[in-house]
């Protein structure tokens, strides 16, 4: 298995471990389970193995560019990659090759990583699968959009990854293959040079196998340092949403529950405000509007290239009145400040990342019921893993904090991770 962020560095600034053996690792891994898994549309091999020769180099040298000098990197295929086609799950009508990176590259590359390829998205990141499949179990999506990345992770043949969410697209895919998965607030990390779903949604997040790690890299993502020290939060359980997810699901969310209570945390039950019974179609009218607005006027009003999913959000979007609109926003800003009070009582709220372990079949990427308030309001969450469920499909809790709180996010998320203490992985 891949080595963590946290002991790669460790091994390339004590000399045991060399930016190319690094790059060596990842890609042997690539070539013995990615014909199966399908997590890979573009693995760029010499250039990745010029990139480490030269942070190699700069190793010998006592030059390290930054907290990711020489860690491989996985980017999702909407974002712009300097050389690399982007493809965005789509036809060659959609395909371009850029010249300069999206700024959130430019970021992972002046911390010294080496971007090693692009990982598979469901069509222009919305619900049209992919082909990849779940390394815990092939015949099992491993959600979306962010398909690629999180199947990569979890198979060890990457430490990190780009992904990007707009309603579930980090959390639920982080959840369904066993990885942390973090999407930060709204705007943190610049979405330039990414191709947008819908943009006042749209939110670049990324997946490691640990919090550290996520941590670390969201830092470089969002230009500071982000981490705080472990320590037990005061966590709020949204009960009656919470029962929402299929017994299993809720019974294994009050378990976590108890055993952070334990552990030192302080857990209430409490009720989420009643704004939030319109944020759900609010968000949908904003996605549908906005991908509308980027789709005709990126490729007209032809949509007989576009699959099905595409082009349905497309028409739908077109047939959306400007006051309505406007009003879907208001409703989202309203629920935003109705959540302000919950955020001031609650360092984070504990919920399910989805109602179910990953669904069988490729058909569909799963539902992102519980992760689309906080992507609709924009609040940073995690999804971290914390079982395994009777399928042998791994489970995962999602704890949200309020805006612009990733620190004490991440923080809670670290000290919570040491008390859940899951470290299964995929055979194979």
């Amino acid at each position: 298995m891949i080595p963590t962020i946290a002991d790669a560095a460790a091994g390339l600034r004590q000399g045991s471990l060399s930016p190319v053996d690094l790059v060596e690792l990842c890609l042997a891994r690539i070539r013995a389970v990615d014909p199966a898994l399908r997590a890979w549309v573009h693995v760029d091999e010499s250039g990745a193995r010029a990139a480490a020769r030269e942070r190699a180099a700069d190793a010998r040298a006592g030059r390290l560019r930054g907290p990711l000098h020489g860690i491989p990197v996985g980017v999702k295929d909407i974002f712009h990659v300097a050389g690399m086609p982007t493809t965005a799950g789509a036809g060659p009508f959609a395909h371009e090759t850029p010249s300069e990176d999206a700024p959130a590259v430019q970021r992972l590359r002046a911390a010294g990583a080496v971007i090693l390829g692009k990982t598979a998205t469901t069509e222009f990141a919305y619900m049209d699968p992919a082909e990849t499949r779940n390394p815990w179990n092939r015949e099992h999506t491993p959600g979306g959009s962010s398909s690629g990345s999180a199947a990569a992770v979890a198979a060890g043949m990457i430490p990190l990854a780009l992904g990007t969410q707009t309603v579930g697209s980090v959390l639920r895919p982080a959840a369904y293959c066993g990885v942390v998965g973090i999407k930060p607030t709204h705007g943190l990390v610049p979405t330039a040079g990414v191709i947008p779903l819908a943009w006042s949604l749209d939110h670049v997040g990324c997946f490691a196998r640990s919090v550290p790690d996520a941590a670390l890299a969201l830092g470089v993502l969002a230009g500071r340092a982000l981490d705080t020290p472990p320590a037990p939060p005061t966590v709020g359980l949204p009960a009656a949403w919470v029962e929402q997810a299929t017994p299993e699901v809720v019974a294994h969310v009050r378990q976590v529950a108890g055993q952070l209570q334990t552990a030192g945390a302080r857990v209430e039950e409490m009720a989420l405000p009643t704004a939030l019974d319109r944020l759900e179609e609010a968000g949908r009218t904003v996605l549908r509007v906005e991908a509308a607005v980027y789709h005709t006027g990126r490729f007209g009003a032809d949509l007989s290239h576009h699959r099905a999913g595409v082009a349905e959000l497309v028409r739908s979007g077109l047939a959306v009145s400007g006051a309505d609109y406007v009003r879907a926003n208001r409703v989202r800003r309203a629920c935003r400040d109705a959540m302000a009070a919950v955020f001031a009582r609650y360092a984070i709220l504990l919920t399910p990342v989805a109602p179910a372990p990953a669904p069988p079949g490729l058909a569909s990427t799963g539902d992102p019921r519980f992760c689309a308030p906080w992507s609709f309001i924009g609040a940073p969450a995690v999804s971290l893993p914390s079982g395994i469920a009777t399928t042998g499909l791994p489970l995962a809790v999602q704890l949200v904090a309020g805006p612009e709180r990733e620190a004490e996010l991440l923080g809670a998320a670290a000290w919570s991770e040491r008390v859940l203490g899951f470290t299964a992985e995929p055979r194979g």
